[in-house]
């Protein structure tokens, strides 16, 4: 069906994000009420078991996820595709909030962050040359499962049981992806990489390992950039509702807010990724929370329920921009051949921050923060991360041997 290597691993990497949903936030966030319906527990407590959880799956990932680099593509997939039908079936068998603990760990774990690494190191390590269309290609499969999935999950709930629904999912991922991955990956090793007509440049790159990049200043200027995003969007969306209230917005407003944030979302991760295969990542970040950064400040000044389509749109901007650049950076700047362990630490990272974002939100909350008081907060953040990357953002270069 696809003859070009080069395809099948752009489709593999589409299916395994499309099928990452799963343990994103905005999937298990459906399921919210049937849950804590059906364990009789609080928001608050709902809420407290996810970060938990959340925190405990990002520790894991910096160890299972740097696996990648020591195993062929098709078996380290063989293993997320087997740990994620289980996490699945597992999570429909919930009956207590231990359990709901255990259930969110798995799938945070298997879902959002080793789904996805796998997806992303896997087209990471591959292109060189044209490693910004294929990641924000891949990236489309987690794109369109956020356009479909909550309309389809509301419609299910309607007349299926949320157990059952999980159990079908289960099911559905032991089928599709171990076919997926045998017709897509079954030709790529660790050294494959995209065939190129014309070697521009000869030099080759240093190769960073983990520990190298842990005692390398800028790793850590960088993570703050690409940090902003997922503590801040995800503080946004959990707390939507006290945002809502704060601006005297409507039940709705919200909602159809997320509409912009999905279209442009996509808009940005079509043209991203030629512009980062045209002028590199290196150069591209330092624009990637210009959009975050006023859209904190639309969030201060304004209240009309306009706004927060502005708002939310300039998320999905980010968003689309965090999306290629978290991946592609690091490849050029350290290297692909432990992009791997490289990446599972980043993603780490990034699953943590959802956490500290959720928690900090809920923080500043408690102690009597107002939603403006909470875009201030965000905004100076983005903006020193932004001066220091500016200071530093001549010296990005990889290091050549």
């Amino acid at each position: 069906m696809f003859k070009s290597l080069s395809l099948k691993v752009i489709v593999f990497g589409f299916i395994f994000t499309f099928f990452s949903s799963f343990g994103q936030s905005f999937f298990i966030g459906l399921f919210n009420s049937s849950i804590r319906d059906a364990l009789s527990i609080t928001h608050g407590q709902f809420g407290s078991i996810y970060a938990s959880a959340t925190l405990l799956s990002s520790i894991i990932l910096v160890w299972i996820g740097k696996k990648i680099d020591d195993v062929n593509i098709l078996k380290f997939a063989s293993y997320v595709i087997i740990f994620l039908s289980a996490s699945c079936f597992i999570f429909s068998k919930i009956s207590s909030v231990i359990f709901l603990f255990v259930g969110i760990f798995l799938m945070r774990l298997a879902g959002q962050g080793l789904s996805s690494h796998t997806a992303t190191t896997t087209i990471s390590r591959f292109f060189e040359k044209n490693r910004g269309r294929a990641l924000s290609t891949g990236w489309l499969g987690l794109s369109l499962a956020e356009f479909i999935m909550p309309v389809l999950i509301v419609f299910l709930l309607t007349f299926i049981e949320w157990r059952d629904i999980w159990v079908s999912i289960s099911i559905l991922v032991i089928i599709v992806l171990p076919v997926a991955a045998f017709l897509l990956v079954k030709d790529v090793k660790l050294d494959t990489r995209e065939e190129s007509k014309i070697e521009e440049n000869n030099k080759e790159i240093k190769q960073w390992k983990r520990i190298e990049v842990l005692k390398d200043y800028r790793f850590y200027i960088i993570c703050m950039t690409m940090l902003a995003m997922p503590w801040i969007a995800t503080g946004s969306f959990v707390y939507q509702s006290f945002i809502s209230s704060s601006k005297e917005w409507g039940p709705y407003v919200i909602a159809q807010s997320f509409m912009a944030y999905s279209i442009l979302s996509v808009i940005t991760l079509f043209i991203s990724g030629f512009l980062i295969d045209k002028f590199s990542s290196r150069k591209l970040l330092i624009y990637m929370n210009i959009p975050l950064l006023f859209g904190t400040i639309v969030l201060y000044y304004f209240n009309a329920p306009i706004s927060s389509f502005v708002f939310f749109g300039l998320v999905g901007v980010t968003n689309g921009l965090a999306n290629v650049l978290g991946s592609s950076t690091w490849a050029e700047i350290y290297g692909v051949k432990y992009i791997g362990s490289i990446k599972a630490l980043t993603t780490a990272l990034m699953v943590f921050s959802t956490a500290f974002g959720t928690a900090l939100f809920g923080f500043l909350i408690d102690i009597g923060f107002s939603i403006e008081d909470i875009a201030v907060v965000s905004g100076t953040y983005i903006f020193g991360s932004i001066i220091l990357l500016y200071l530093v953002k001549n010296k990005l270069n990889p290091h050549y041997l």
